[in-house]
């Protein structure tokens, strides 16, 4: 059984101009892939099998990442089901000179595992044995809407 911090990916991505919307900020459609991809990393990285994205269960874009900014992506299994996986992602922005952060983006995905032939596949059962995981799966079941 896959534990939750086995399941946890940290990803960065600098933000450059053709990212940017009018504002000099990143566009929320970039950060959304970037979301995404980290997620489904994550979900096949827990289910070992190719994971596709089925929904967005909730978004949450609490502040801008600047033009020259660092976006810091984390992603982990919180829970599954029978065929599907939901991930907690979150995102920060980062300096890049001082690695200071601050938290922009919560967000959770729902994916579905599937097989060659793109037929919904089993997963394993999500194991949280210790007490950081504990606290970052506590942490997503509370922040879900």
């Amino acid at each position: 059984m896959p534990t939750v911090l086995e399941t946890r990916i940290r990803n960065r991505f600098r933000v450059q101009p053709n990212h940017a919307n009018n504002n000099e900020t990143l566009h929320g459609g970039t950060l959304m892939k970037w979301l995404d991809e980290v997620g489904a990393m994550s979900a096949m990285r827990f289910a070992g099998e190719t994971c596709v994205t089925a929904r967005v269960n909730e978004l949450d874009f609490v502040r801008p990442i600047g033009l020259g900014d660092t976006a810091l992506v984390e992603a982990y299994v919180y829970d599954a089901g029978r065929t599907s996986v939901r991930v907690a992602i979150r995102a920060w922005r980062e300096e890049p000179r001082t690695g200071e952060t601050e938290g922009t983006t919560e967000s959770s995905f729902t994916f579905v595992a599937i097989d060659a032939d793109g037929t919904p596949s089993p997963v394993p059962e999500l194991s949280v044995e210790s007490e950081e995981g504990r606290q970052l799966r506590d942490r997503a079941l509370g922040n879900e809407s």
